[in-house]
């Protein structure tokens, strides 16, 4: 823990694992926390999006010495054969990059007031960290990216007896870092920040001391670029038995609240991010809830067979954008990106699938089709479904938290396309590359509603295959 400042007292503020937030089974007398606070037990490598994150083994099933890796080059990365026991004890240090404070200011409009290092670009970050239309709501919440790094931002509006600042005192305290898996240890740091700024404007003691204690020791530049949601199970590390108030402080825990949202609309978006298609959500703020729905879109993509997607463009997470980055995605080839900005809903060149609400349409008459939700969508929709509901009694009859329904909803998906490209990348390596109806069938897809989809599916990835099906109108 860092020492306190002599200039200013210091907000309490610490990381909030699982261990350490007041869980359900607390108040009904048991307790579930792990022992160890800073033990992360994973189903996936606990490498995010921004992969220039560093993990370290802190502890092995078998009591090795202590190992580092950079990111995604690291053994358990790079290793699909790993088991989820071995997996467990490893995490990614602390990669602060940035810590500043957003103000609306009612001449200037929003500006940086302050920030370290005071070298830094944070050129548009005042509007990434205030959305559009925050001046609506009391407190919110974003995560968007800068460049080659991912932000978490706290919004506040406090009502303040001031002509000059029109009643309204509005701010955001934010972090940059290369990887977003992280972020939400911060969250409960900002909202406190966020909420000192507000009324004690100029008191950036405890930011000072923040910074100098998580401040990152970054590799040299490379490219610049952000990799992709990985083809590999790579879900930030949480603990196996989730908090209910983890769930709505990280990204892993929204996927369940993410397909009650959609329903049976999940199998569209999954069919098109699968294609890699360019897809906006818009939604009014508070624009939270919706940076999450990025995250779990990403998620639906995953797969884990070597090889496949190598050939495909990347499915780049943006969170949340506005109009200053309109330039930005006019050069991408897919990505998911959250707005609060109606505008973009003209802006048909930037996207391929527009979401607004639970309504997901598209422009392009090749992908109408998609849209449909057709029976294979249904039963795989009702296995989910029954499959969260058995979950869900083992965990309250004998008490299993060894699972949860983050690791099911995205184990779901992925076997799901595991089980496609594995077929196909079959039939396309044998002596007669022909997919029929049986194939289809096999791989949980409708023969007729799902042919565009399986032709469009191999067209992207490269896969060289003659999909042979009955068209009915012929019969």
């Amino acid at each position: 823990m860092i020492e306190q400042s002599d200039r200013a007292p210091l907000l309490d503020w610490e990381e909030i694992p699982a261990a350490k937030l007041p869980s359900q089974s607390k108040k009904n007398g048991t307790d579930s926390s792990p022992p160890d606070r800073r033990l992360l037990d994973s189903t996936a490598p606990t490498v995010g999006y921004g992969g220039a994150a560093v993990v370290t083994a802190v502890r092995s099933v078998n009591g090795s010495p202590r190992l580092d890796y950079p990111g995604p080059c690291s053994p358990i990365h790079g290793n699909p054969g790993i088991s989820l026991k071995q997996r467990v004890g490893w995490e990614e240090r602390d990669q602060i990059v940035s810590v500043f404070v957003v103000t609306f200011d009612t001449r200037s409009g929003n500006m940086v007031e302050w920030c370290l290092p005071h070298d830094v670009n944070l050129d548009g970050v005042e509007f990434k960290s205030m959305a559009s239309g925050s001046h609506r709501i009391a407190d919110d919440f974003i995560y968007f990216r800068k460049g080659c790094y991912f932000g978490l931002a706290c919004f506040a509006n406090m009502p303040v007896e001031s002509e000059l600042e029109r009643g309204a005192r509005m701010k955001s305290v934010g972090i940059l870092s290369p990887s977003y898996t992280l972020l939400y240890r911060y969250m409960h740091f900002l909202e406190n920040q966020v909420q000192h700024q507000l009324q004690c404007p100029g008191s950036y003691s405890p930011l000072e001391a923040f910074y100098e204690d998580k401040k990152a020791v970054l590799p040299a530049a490379g490219n610049g670029l952000v990799p992709a949601c990985p083809t590999s199970a790579w879900m930030p590390s949480i603990n196996r038995c989730m908090h209910p108030e983890m769930k709505i402080t990280h990204p892993a825990g929204c996927m369940s609240q993410f397909i009650r949202f959609f329903g049976e609309q999940i199998m569209v978006l999954w069919k098109f991010a699968l294609l890699r298609k360019r897809i906006l959500i818009f939604s009014p703020p508070p624009v939270g809830v919706v940076c999450y729905r990025v995250y779990c879109c990403c998620c639906l993509a995953n797969v884990s067979i070597p090889g496949i997607g190598m050939s495909v463009p990347e499915f780049r997470p943006f969170f949340y954008i506005n109009v200053a980055d309109i330039a930005t995605l006019a050069t991408e080839m897919s990505y998911v990106a959250c707005t609060t900005e109606k505008i973009f809903e003209e802006k048909k060149e930037l996207y391929d699938v527009y979401v607004d609400n639970q309504n997901v349409k598209t422009h392009r008459d090749s992908l109408q089709s998609l849209l449909r939700v057709n029976g294979a969508d249904r039963e795989k929709y009702r296995k989910l479904s029954e499959q969260r509901q058995m979950l869900l009694y083992t965990q309250e009859v004998d008490g299993d938290c060894t699972s949860n329904e983050e690791d099911l909803f995205i184990l779901f998906f992925m076997e799901q396309n595991n089980r496609i490209f594995q077929t196909i990348s079959e039939v396309a390596g044998s002596e007669e590359p022909v997919l029929t109806e049986d194939h289809m069938r096999a791989m949980g897809l409708d023969p007729q509603a799902d042919r565009s989809f399986l032709v469009d599916l191999m067209e992207v990835y490269g896969i060289d295959a003659l999909l042979v099906v009955d068209n009915p109108c012929c019969r």
